[in-house]
């Protein structure tokens, strides 16, 4: 097992063939994702290791089953069973979706993209404030990955998305390997989206692996989630970093085909690295600019 120590900003998702390798070797990681639904049943092994885990850990609660996007009325029932769990771990962040997964109560193993319309747009922001009413907290929201778009959808993703943010206050949670698969999949600039993005209301960014798939009828691009991390979206996360000069907490998403954990930690190193580069960077800016630069003692340790 790494015995490097990575910045506290950095995370890795919580899977369940990692929990016992957690609890008994603690290595070194920031924080932890958890996927909110796989802990509503509280009588369960796994749940139990997640209570020993979260004493070592900070935990950031990640859902899949809100369904915000739905025409569906919110489920006040898996909001309140959201609401015990967030009661239980105390999470640093709570999110889900720009997306849908139900309707007439049926649900779908499925995150379904919108329509991007101002009926739809309404209709999020609706759900948004009144989970976030109900829960008594910030909600992030996460862009999508999404394979198909509507004939019918007259406003941008990236608009889209904002436009949710400022009329609610909620966070955003930034995935670029969303934005790189849907840059491929529906053809637009990732610049483009980036740049409409406020940092400031970016409170997390997920980093993830894609798989492309061919048809006859051409490629596509798929978040899978089962890959390292891509060039091109480590280069994105550079670029977010270095253009906003200001850390984000940052996780690794891998889901399926699990790897060891060390080579998932790996992963997680190079974010850290990219984020100890940018804020050495800061610092040399800094005293560069200053009339009086402070000089490190060489045993000095640069603050995380």
């Amino acid at each position: 097992m790494s015995t490097q120590v990575l910045t506290d900003l950095i995370g890795v998702g919580l899977r369940s063939p990692h929990h016992q390798d957690f609890i008994e070797q603690l290595p070194s990681v920031g924080w932890l994702e958890i996927h909110s639904e796989n802990f509503f049943n509280r009588h369960t092994p796994q749940y139990q290791q997640l209570m020993t885990i979260m004493e070592h850990y900070p935990i950031s609660c990640h859902g899949i089953g809100l369904s915000l996007g739905s025409a569906d009325p919110i489920n006040l029932e898996h909001v309140k069973q959201l609401k015990q769990l967030i009661e239980v771990v105390n999470p640093i962040m709570v999110s889900d979706h720009l997306s849908w997964s139900s309707i007439d109560g049926q649900y779908f193993n499925d995150l379904l993209p919108l329509p991007y319309t101002e009926q739809a747009l309404d209709l999020f922001c609706q759900k948004v404030v009144q989970v976030q009413d109900l829960l008594n907290r910030q909600l992030l929201i996460e862009n999508p990955s999404s394979y198909l778009s509507f004939a019918h959808s007259v406003i941008p993703e990236w608009e889209f998305l904002t436009t949710v943010q400022q009329r609610t206050g909620c966070g955003l949670l930034l995935d670029l390997n969303n934005i790189y698969v849907n840059s491929f999949n529906h053809q637009f600039d990732c610049q483009t989206y980036l740049n409409a993005i406020n940092p400031e209301t970016v409170k997390e960014i997920h980093l993830a692996g894609f798989t492309v798939k061919h048809f006859p009828q051409g490629e596509i691009w798929i978040d899978t989630h089962n890959q390292p991390v891509s060039e091109p979206v480590w280069q994105l996360y550079r670029q977010w970093v270095e253009q906003h000069g200001k850390h984000f907490p940052t996780l690794i998403e891998w889901d399926a085909d699990l790897p060891p954990l060390e080579r998932l930690l790996a992963e997680a190193a190079k974010a850290d690295v990219i984020l100890k580069r940018e804020h050495h960077h800061e610092i040399c800016c800094k005293e560069r600019s200053s009339p009086h630069p402070t000089i490190l003692r060489q045993d000095t340790a640069i603050s995380r």
